[in-house]
């Protein structure tokens, strides 16, 4: 598969706070690919940067094989972004601002006013053309947001956080079309903190926290990353010492295990089997059990294997 976008070493400072850590990262032409990661990561920065809105402390990125520092006009003309934060004058309407987006792009005539009405109706927003955007909620402006991109159909279309405040219904049509669009090829990428968007829309996934990649690959590869193949969450009464916990590991004999808080998570094979077992040989130490869950990993669970914290 070709290159669509290469990091090398991407770092990037606010003051002297670093927001991005020596990214290297490479995404292919077809592709949707996630970034997954709780707000702060630095998922909009890279996005950014990609879209040359703002440039890199350090490090080499290429759109296309263009280097978005040397010759951002270039890369402009590769790339369409749906903002985190819808954009648009608050005067227009919704029609308004779509005809001018469409138009900014090179689009025109009967092939422009087709996108517009075919993308409108697939998001619901028909009858809202004439609406302001000022006057839209918040799900609506951010489907306007999504339907610009969808019009555009660029090579490189960024998508960040792009259902978010849409409700179930519009989250499903806005995923279907960003399919379509993969299909006709541009090469998409999104940014979320979504777990359910990342694994129902994303052919492969970066996770990344505070400003790093920690893993990457398809979902069901960073899955069966984590070890062992149940997940056995145990909420306790109370808080457990340190010499409770460690009384605990030698009573059970398990010591792949995260604690925090009244929190156990035990990554285990055959978890009905072992959940008896545990319970019975935790009670027989005087640690009480208030509620358990056994279940397949996730990515939240992948997330939380690598940094001790949870996206949720």
């Amino acid at each position: 598969m070709k290159v669509a976008v290469e990091i090398n070493n991407l770092s990037k400072y606010y003051g002297s706070f670093q927001a991005l850590k020596s990214l290297t990262l490479n995404i292919y032409e077809g592709e949707i690919f996630g970034l997954l990661g709780p707000n702060g990561a630095g998922k909009t920065t890279t996005l950014l940067i990609l879209a040359t809105v703002i440039k890199p402390s350090s490090g080499n990125v290429k759109v296309m094989g263009i280097d978005v520092t040397k010759e951002p006009l270039k890369v402009r003309k590769n790339i369409g972004f749906s903002f985190q934060e819808p954009k648009a004058l608050r005067v227009d309407t919704v029609l308004d601002v779509l005809r001018w987006h469409g138009k900014i792009c090179g689009l025109r005539g009967i092939e422009l006013e087709e996108n517009i009405r075919r993308i409108m109706a697939n998001l619901g927003l028909a009858k809202y053309s004439g609406k302001m955007f000022m006057h839209l909620s918040g799900g609506l402006k951010k489907k306007v947001e999504v339907a610009k991109i969808l019009i555009q159909k660029p090579k490189i279309a960024i998508f960040d956080e792009p259902t978010a405040q849409v409700d179930v219904i519009g989250k499903h049509a806005i995923w279907n079309l960003i399919r379509e669009l993969r299909d006709e090829g541009s090469t998409i990428i999104i940014a979320t903190n979504d777990m359910n968007e990342a694994e129902m829309l994303c052919d492969r996934i970066a996770i990344i926290h505070n400003g790093v990649i920690i893993v990457e690959g398809k979902p069901e590869e960073l899955k069966d990353k984590i070890p062992s193949g149940d997940i056995l969450e145990i909420e306790l009464e109370r808080n457990l010492t340190r010499k409770e916990i460690g009384l605990m590991v030698e009573k059970i004999g398990i010591s792949n295990f995260k604690a925090t808080g009244r929190n156990i998570i035990f990554y285990i094979n055959r978890g009905e089997e072992m959940l008896p077992i545990i319970m019975e040989k935790m009670n027989s130490i005087g640690i009480k059990i208030k509620r358990t869950m056994i279940k397949e990993p996730t990515l939240d669970d992948v997330f939380f294997y690598f940094t001790g914290r949870t996206l949720r």
